[in-house]
This record gives structure tokens, sequence and C-alpha cells, in this order.
């Protein structure tokens, strides 16, 4: 029996035509440009200096504050330049600019294909491990690992779920990280579930992929006739329906708990973890590799040859599209993303984060506006939100700029899916201005809470 959330959703098309696209290595560019903004919190401090030598999986920036990662680089060479450049939305980030020259590794990684499935019993150690190579959550936020597997005291782990639904149309490559690397992905479930003291973890997958279903239930049983550290993990079938990956759409669907408004999936005893975090959890653990790579899709309907790749983190957005054949003649927009969660990109030489996830093409029908109408308060934007808003009233506050009643009702919790958008019958903005007036909630609440602080 397939799972699914209890609240809202869509069904867009699933367009999963990279599907069969096996993971391909791609060439290492002559030039990368590695940004210290690569996470959520805190940016990373370069440790490196124009003219230093660096071998690839070096460090070259460390944690800014308490939520921050480390960053290394991605190939061997020269620092060429430490400085401000445009990222995808044409926002400057201090960026180390580095000059490749052959492709020489830190001697410590482990670089060879076999499995490692025996796990250290050192869960600080193994933190610490996670900490140094800079893994984040590579399911989009880019939240440090570290710091979200070390629950605040009172707070304890139930359940752990991975997530392997990638419900966002087009997007493949956490399909075919299972099928290419599942054994690596259940080894690093089973750290994770190591550290949490967790006896439950839980792999979720939407139920338009039962290759990948069937494929992880085969590995989970035979991995767990070698070790009991591999008991109490399953794979449990999704409803394929959008946005089943949303962190608290994976909680309700699994463990059938609501995370209240302003809340953290760990009150309610959950941790969630993306399907490229537990195999860069594996890389970072057992093989000493920090994450200077990851997989990305580049797709789209107007593309002739779809692909998902391998690909060195600071790679410029340009040199891929060219290895992809380059931009095809009637794309007009690039996403970075899927296309309901992606951003537009604004600028082709922009580089690759960790979190790069996918390069989408559209064209011109997929990408039209259509004409706006008069809001007829059908209810349609309220039923599909999976969050339980009411986008039509949170942008007729917005509109009139009701900072209060937008925050009395919770703009702040939008987690900008876009199902409001997909599903107004009236072709209004809905997720463009929401986006804008949560921003401008989530300032107000921040500094409130600064104000709080200091007249303690």
């Amino acid at each position: 029996m397939s799972h699914t959330f209890s609240i809202g959703g869509i069904h867009p098309g699933e367009r999963k035509i990279s599907r069969d696209c096996s993971i391909e290595a791609m060439p290492v560019p002559d030039t990368v440009y590695i940004s210290v903004a690569q996470h959520i919190g805190a940016p990373a401090k370069p440790i490196v200096a124009v003219g230093d030598k660096v071998v690839t999986g070096q460090p070259i920036a460390e944690p800014g504050g308490f939520v921050s990662a480390y960053i290394h680089s991605s190939v061997s060479g020269t620092v060429k330049s430490i400085g401000p450049r445009k990222d995808l939305a044409g926002k400057q980030q201090t960026t180390i600019e580095i000059s490749v020259e052959g492709d020489e590794w830190a001697e410590d990684i482990d670089r060879t294909d076999s499995l490692v499935t025996v796990i250290p019993d050192d869960n600080k150690a193994i933190l610490e491990k996670i900490r140094t190579c800079g893994v984040v959550g590579l399911g989009g936020a880019t939240f440090p690992t570290h710091v979200k597997l070390s629950p605040p005291p009172g707070k304890k782990c139930e359940t752990l779920i991975i997530n392997g639904c990638e419900c966002e149309p087009y997007l493949t490559s956490d399909f075919r990280t299972m099928m290419e690397k599942g054994e690596q992905v259940v080894v690093g479930t089973a750290i994770i579930k190591q550290v949490l003291g967790v006896d439950k973890a839980v792999i979720a997958i939407e139920d338009n992929k039962p290759e990948a279903i069937s494929h992880m239930k085969e590995i989970i049983e035979k991995l767990f006739k070698l070790s009991s550290k591999f008991s109490g993990i399953s794979v449990m079938p999704m409803i394929s329906k959008y946005p089943e990956g949303g962190e608290k759409q994976l909680i309700d669907a699994v463990m059938h708990r609501q995370v209240k408004s302003g809340g953290l999936p760990i009150d309610v005893g959950a941790v969630v973890q993306n399907i490229a975090t537990a195999l860069a959890i594996y890389d970072a653990v057992q093989k000493n590799k920090p994450i200077i790579e990851n997989s990305i899709t580049v797709t789209g309907d107007c593309l002739e040859k779809q692909r998902n790749l391998m690909v060195r983190v600071g790679t410029p957005l340009s040199y891929i599209m060219d290895y992809a054949g380059g931009i095809p003649a009637d794309a007009v927009k690039i996403i970075s993303g899927g296309p309901m969660m992606g951003k537009a990109v604004s600028n082709p030489d922009a580089a690759t984060l960790k979190g790069t996830s996918a390069i989408l093409f559209l064209t011109s029908p997929q990408t039209e506006r259509k004409i706006q109408s008069q809001c007829i308060r059908c209810g349609r934007c309220a039923e599909a939100c999976p969050m339980g808003l009411e986008p039509f009233l949170l942008n007729k506050l917005a509109l009139n700029d009701d900072d209060e009643g937008l925050e009395a009702n919770a703009a702040q919790d939008c987690i900008e899916c876009g199902c409001c958008l997909y599903s107004c019958p009236a072709n209004i903005p809905l997720l463009d201005v929401i986006r804008v007036a949560k921003a401008k909630i989530l300032g107000i609440i921040k500094a409130r809470a600064k104000a709080a602080a200091q007249s303690k």
C-alpha cells in the first residue's frame, strides 16, 4: 500500500524523460568558481590565498558560524582569485577561483569503488567526519548535516526518514543514485540511524519508481544478512503526488504527525535526510571523501539528449550546457532545479553549488504567463496548499501591506511549492506575491527575536 500526506497536493505531469540515463562523469573544466555561500547559515571563510596550490578534496574554506559548513576544492590547481562573482540569481557572492592543473586528490580519500559496510562505533568521530567533510542536505535546503544530526537536549528522534521521492517533474538524479549507488545509500542510512540512536529508518520512494522500490528492498535484505546495524530499515512506497518530498509532508505521510507552525521535525520525533545526503554521508565516513561533486539532471523537452551528469562543484553552467550540446534553439528559459521550485538562471556563467540538482530548459509555450483575471473565490488554491494555508487571502493581505494579517495567517509557513499558482484558474501570480511577503514577515520575526534577546 502506498502512503501520502493528508493536506493538499497536486498532480503535475511527471516528465521523467531522463530516468533511463545513467549518471555520467563529466570532464573537469579548465576553471572552477567555488562560492563560500554553499549552504543555509553563515557563509564559510576562505582559508587559502591567491597563488596557493590545492588538491582535490582539500579544505579551502572553514565554517563561518555554528550553522555553517566546510568547503573543499573540487579540483587540483592554483587559486587564481578570491572575490565577488555573480551567482545563479545575479547576486555577488565571495568566490574562490581555481585554475585546474591535473587531478591530484588528497591522500586520505579512498577513490576505489569497493563497498565498505563495516560502520565505525564512535558516533562522535562519525559526526566530526561529517562536519569536516562539509556534508549538507542535498534535497534543496543545504542545511549543515552535522547540526541536523545533533538534536538539542530534550529532543529525540523516533523515526529517520530518507527522502527518495523526487517529486519534482523532470528530475531523476536521485532515482539514478538509488539504482546505481543503492548499497552506499543504505549504508549511509545505517550510519545516520546509528548516530541518532534510533531503531527505525524509512526510505520513502514514490510509486512511480517501482524499480527503485524493489531494488532498495533487495539491498536492505542483503545487507541485513551481513550486520544487525542494517536492521530496522525499510522502504515505504508513497503515492505520486507533489510535493510528496516536502519535509513536513513526508513526516505526515510516514508518521501521521503534523509539525506545528514555527516548529521543527525533531519536535515530532523525526529527522529527514535526502537520498543524495545519505550517499554523501557514506562517502564522508567510509571513504573520507568530502562533497566535491554531485549528480545533476540536464533535461527539457526541447533538449535533443537527456543526461544525468556527475559534476564537480563550481563548474560553470555554461560549460555543462556546452557539454550537453548547447542551449536548444527553442529554449527561452533556463531553470536551476525543477519547474515547480527551481530558480530561473539569470547568469549562465554562474557555477554549480553543492545543492544544484538540475538544469532544465523550457520553451516559450511552457513559460507563457496566461492572462490574469479576478479571483472568484473558488478555493482551489487553498485545497491544493500542502501547508493548509489560504493563498487567496495571503495574496490580498500582501497587496494591502497587512503585515500583522500575514503573520497571523502564517505566511511564514509557505514552502513556496507553487501548488497555489498551478491550481489557480484566474492565473493570479499567487506564489510570486506570497514569496515576497513571506521574506518580509520572516525578517520582521527575526528582528523581533533579536530585539527581545538584546533586552534580556
